[in-house]
């Protein structure tokens, strides 16, 4: 056994050795070479696209003739097949085929890149932890390599992108991204359309800094407006500018480039990860949401200011919120909540933050969440959205670290030692369980939001979009395939709660991104 981790060691450094001067599309090749060199005949490389819905066989020497042979399917969906499992989950997952053949997760970080097949031939504790290690390895070569390949977004794309699009997946941060404190996850709809919506996010000592924009349009100007105010807003903060300064940072850069033709929207908010206070400021746009023991949600309440970009000289006023441990901080555009389907109903901010609780209490990670949302919010508007679409999560632990294992059940990476994914206890203060009435609507009474703000519960329920088990046998029920702990509740879902409510929804000034 010593021999053999030693083996694997060198197999990691032999790597590396190799990888300085190899193309993205060399990569592949080297590591199933040394891999197969060092004892694990045949590993294959699978990336997710760019809406997480397929993973795609990454071309290879030893894929190709895999491939062209027909023993290796090309591609698997990530809803309702094992790999598709294992990428949701962040686990690792034996094949169908057994004997020592695994499905493991590639994340950068906590950002999910893919899949790889790796044939080992062996099972226990040090042989998954030498799986997690060259899956990390190779996810920091493909971060490194993709930055100077356009084979990488080839691979990832599975349709034209526009020029705005194109702008704006460069500039953002990875979609998730967490701490010992906190954790960040965001989505951003149509993917390939998207002109006008931007988020970003930073973390710096002991605050973590959250920024949601939605530019005017919905066309290539929109887009070139959105970076714009990216751009104009991290070069202001990284000066250690307040927020205010900031936001009027950005609306001289707007002004500057556009005169008073193009404006965005946004919400630019920083957390103080020691005590959960919340400091944030509205440019003509929604106020966040805290979704509060996994469930209940509460709207903030501050006066907005007019849109950055209108040169109307207003400066924003600073608002202030105490979040609790284990605070769900949404911020989000009016493509979710304004959507609708011609002729129908908006889609709403009930159905948006019940189906987040819901999932919530499934226990699944917070990238999954966000990923079957957005999917489920397609499905509904019939694969068609008409506005951009973002939203942006930060989830507040608490002033102390989360326990072993549980920022890594939160955000799907596997956990060197995997505990089960328990539910979150409900935290000292916060309102018990309520049933649900037959309309769905929670029978719980007005209370007290953040910083004293009150209102009324939602309820209104939304459906969503669950993988099942190559296939995965689960059936979408309590198993995850591999005899695991249940990750779905038996009903598939969870009752609402009362406690801190929400304010009937706000409406937008008239000024429309």
């Amino acid at each position: 056994m010593a021999r053999a981790a030693s083996s694997r060691a060198e197999m990691l450094g032999e790597i590396i050795a190799a990888s300085h001067l190899v193309t993205l599309t060399q990569l592949p090749t080297v590591v199933s070479e040394e891999a197969r060199h060092h004892g694990w005949p045949e590993v294959l490389m699978y990336l997710a696209d760019l809406r997480q819905t397929v993973l795609t066989l990454m071309p290879g020497e030893n894929s190709e003739d895999l491939r062209e042979s027909g023993e290796v399917p090309t591609e698997f969906p990530i809803d309702g097949t094992v790999p598709g499992r294992a990428f949701q989950l962040g686990e690792i997952l034996p094949t169908s085929a057994g004997g020592g053949q695994w499905w493991v997760p590639v994340l950068d970080g906590t950002e999910r890149i893919g899949m790889m097949r790796v044939t080992t031939g062996e099972d226990g504790a040090q042989t998954k932890q030498e799986l997690r290690d060259l899956a990390g390895l190779v996810a920091l070569l493909l971060v490194t390599k993709r930055g100077t390949s356009d084979s990488y977004a080839r691979l990832v794309r599975r349709r034209r992108m526009n020029v705005a699009a194109e702008m704006e997946w460069r500039l953002m941060p990875p979609r998730t991204s967490a701490t010992d404190r906190a954790l960040v996850s965001a989505v951003m709809e149509p993917a390939y359309q998207v002109s006008g919506d931007a988020f970003d996010y930073a973390f710096t000592g002991d605050v973590v800094h959250l920024s949601v924009f939605d530019a005017m349009g919905h066309d290539t100007a929109a887009g070139l407006t959105a970076n714009l105010a990216v751009a104009a807003c991290r070069n202001h903060r990284r000066q250690g500018h307040t927020l205010v300064e900031t936001a009027n940072g950005v609306e001289k850069a707007l002004v500057e480039q556009f005169e008073d033709n193009r404006y965005a929207t946004g919400v630019l908010a920083d957390l103080d990860v020691n005590t959960g206070e919340l400091s944030w400021i509205s440019r003509g746009h929604f106020p966040p949401v805290v979704i509060r023991g996994g469930r209940s949600a509460v709207q903030l309440g501050c006066t907005p200011a007019p849109p950055m970009g209108t040169g109307l000289g207003i400066t924003p006023g600073l608002c202030h919120d105490q979040l609790e441990p284990g605070d769900r901080l949404l911020l989000y555009t009016d493509g979710i909540t304004e959507a609708r389907m011609p002729g129908g109903e908006e889609f709403g901010l009930d159905r948006f933050t019940d189906f987040l609780i819901r999932h919530h209490a499934d226990g699944l990670p917070v990238p999954e969440t966000l990923r079957r949302f957005i999917a489920h919010h397609l499905e509904y508007h019939g694969g068609r959205l008409s506005d951009d679409a973002t939203v942006l999560v930060l989830e507040w632990h608490g002033p102390v670290p989360y326990a072993p294992g549980e920022v890594e059940a939160l955000v799907g990476l596997p956990a060197r030692s995997a505990p089960a994914r328990m539910e979150r206890p409900t935290k000292r203060g916060a309102p018990g369980r309520r049933g649900r009435g037959a309309a769905g609507k929670t029978a719980g009474k007005t209370g007290g939001a953040p910083g004293g703000t009150t209102g009324t519960p939602t309820g209104t329920t939304a459906g969503s979009s669950t993988g099942a088990a190559e296939d995965d046998d689960s059936g979408g029920t309590t198993d995850d395939g591999t005899g695991g702990p249940a990750r779905r509740t038996a009903s598939g879902g969870a009752s609402r709660a009362g406690g801190p409510a929400l304010h009937p929804p706000r409406r937008r000034p008239p000024i429309r991104g």
